[in-house]
Order: structure tokens, then C-alpha cells, then sequence
């Protein structure tokens, strides 16, 4: 996904320079036609199983072979649609063995589909790997999209979208957790991120404290039937999830880019200076308090240095 940015005019992928390698990409073809040799990277649905393309239906009944993130997940689509192309489970724990299968089928000139549980395969799921093991080998590689719960959650945040970053998920732990969110701090972009219900009121804490109130969204559930999106300034949302910590369903968290809040005041970044220096160093506590703010880190670190000399 990257950072959404839109492509310069006049390119045709990304670089400005067209795609010739016959090997990199097959040509499109309408929803209706049979699908070509190769290996199709093909979304599904994130929820409500009516999303799903007529080209993806198209693909998935016209396959010799689906690699599926978990086949018993894909069995349910399946059902409802009419697919009754085989499938092999393709997963992190499974790869080793059936990854040499798959290319095996490609070699031999069959047509195979990449699914995983939901979404688009490769964001934050497996498919990496045997996508790109594919390409190095010359086989043709397609792509049938699909529904993405990052993008439908940055629609529906109502926050900016001209340009963002997916982050996937957030370290478990606090200390790994609090330095992944310092990288992304300065960053002028909206931020989106996964995380896991039980994970949701501490990680929500962690990007309040390392952040400021920043405008967000925690988007629940999205396109079941209890989606829920609720829209709040970060500190707003960490504590109503504290007080609500009994939740349920895959969560996007959506975070405005820095500066996209009501400006803070002098008093205010004075006393986020005065609780970072307390347990970090100068220069990092105000590049925290710049990235959290959205101020020139010069300016915020030449006021640490007038605090720490009026301290002493």
C-alpha cells in the first residue's frame, strides 16, 4: 500500500517508465474471460461476502489451484459462490511445504490463485514470498482487487487521505511498541494501523502519550454487522476503550498526520517538555514533543534548552 501517493502523470507504474517484462505482469482481461496461466493475486471479501468482484468470482472458478491462507476460511466463501477449484493451504507455517508446489503447478503452465482470509493478500497477510519467487522465475503474475480494510477504514475516518501510511500491526510490547510510534511521529501523513482487540486500550495509551490528541478513528468490524467507527481525538478514544477494554472483531486504527489538531499553546509544549526530559535526553525528549506537536524540532529543543538552564 505504501503511502498512498498518486503516481506522476504520464507513468504507467509508479516510476514513469512502462512495464515491458512479459514475466512481471499478464495483460488484463474483462471480468468475464477465463483467466490466463499464471499466478492472480485475488481480494476477497474483509467481512460481507456480497463485496467480492465479478472478476474475482471469474478467477477463482476458472483456477486449477487456490493457495489459501487457511483453506477452512476460504471453504465458507467457496460455498456461497459456487468455487470448486482445489484448494492448498499457503501460510507462514505451511510455506516450506507447499510453496514448491505451487511454483511446481506454475512451471507447468497451470492457472493459480493467491487468497488469503480477507482483503487483499500480502497486507499484513502472507503471499510475499511466493509472489516473488513467481516474478524471478518468469511466470505471469495478475492481480483481481478487492476490498482492503485500511483504505475502507481511511474512508470512512473522514480524516485527510491524499496521503498515508499503513504501519500493519504495532509491536506487542510497550518499549518496542513506543519506539515504533516515535519513528512514525513526524511523519506528514495519516497513519493507519492494525491492531488486536486485547491490545487496543494500551497501544491506543501508548499513541496518546507519543502522539498528543491527535484527530483519529478506531474502526471495528467493517462492512459486518457490528461495524463500528468511532471518531475522537486519540486521548478521547484511549480512555473509552480503558473503560470499555471488553471488545471484539479485527480493528483499524486511523491517526490524523502531525499539526492536523488545534495548535498547541507555549504552556502546553512547556509541560510535554518538562514530563519527556524526565526519562529521556534532551535532544530526544523534544524531537517527542516536535514529532507529538508538529513543530520545527530546532524551535522545541532550543525551548528545552531554556527550561533545563531556568531548572538549573
Amino acid at each position: 500500500m505504501g503511502t498512498g501517493l498518486r503516481r506522476p502523470a504520464g507513468s504507467r507504474n509508479g516510476t514513469g517508465a512502462q512495464a515491458t517484462d512479459a514475466g512481471a505482469a499478464s495483460k488484463p482481461r474483462s471480468a468475464g474471460e477465463p483467466p490466463a496461466p499464471g499466478l492472480h493475486i485475488v481480494g476477497t471479501p474483509i467481512g460481507n461476502l456480497g463485496d467480492i468482484t465479478l472478476r474475482a468470482l471469474t478467477v477463482l472458478r476458472g483456477v486449477d489451484l487456490i493457495a489459501c491462507e487457511d483453506t477452512r476460511v476460504f471453504a465458507k466463501l467457496a460455498a456461497a459462490h459456487g468455487i470448486a477449484a482445489p484448494t492448498i493451504a499457503y501460510a507462514d507455517a505451511t510455506r516450506a511445504r507447499t510453496e514448491p508446489r505451487v511454483l511446481a503447478a506454475l512451471a507447468e503452465g497451470k492457472r493459480v490463485a493467491l487468497v488469503s482470509d480477507a482483503g487483499m493478500p500480502l497486507v499484513s497477510d502472507p503471499g510475499y514470498p511466493l509472489v516473488r519467487a513467481a516474478i524471478e522465475r518468469g511466470h505471469p503474475v495478475s492481480v483481481a482487487p478487492g476490498p482492503s480494510a485500511p483504505l475502507a477504514a481511511l474512508a470512512l475516518s473522514g480524516l485527510p487521505s491524499e496521503r498515508f501510511l499503513f504501519a500493519g500491526f504495532l509491536p506487542t510490547k510497550s518499549g518496542e511498541r513506543r519506539r515504533a510510534i516515535g519513528e512514525l511521529a513526524a511523519i506528514p501523513a495519516t497513519l493507519l494501523f492494525f491492531e488486536a482487540p486485547h491490545r487496543l486500550p494500551e497501544s491506543l495509551a501508548d499513541l496518546t502519550d507519543l502522539l498528543g490528541p491527535r484527530p483519529a478513528a478506531v474502526a471495528r468490524e467493517l462492512t459486518k454487522l457490528f461495524e463500528e467507527v468511532r471518531r475522537a481525538p486519540l486521548d478521547a478514544l484511549a480512555r473509552h476503550y480503558a473503560e470499555h477494554p471488553d471488545i471484539r472483531g479485527e480493528i483499524v486504527v486511523v491517526v490524523a498526520p502531525p499539526g492536523d489538531s488545534q495548535p498547541a499553546d507555549a504552556a502546553e509544549i512547556d509541560r510535554a517538555l518538562g514530563e519527556a526530559m524526565h526519562s529521556a535526553s534532551l535532544r530526544d525528549a523534544a524531537a517527542e514533543v516536535a514529532a507529538r506537536f508538529g513543530r520545527p524540532r530546532r524551535e522545541v529543543y532550543a525551548r528545552a534548552l531554556e527550561l533545563k538552564r531556568s531548572q538549573e
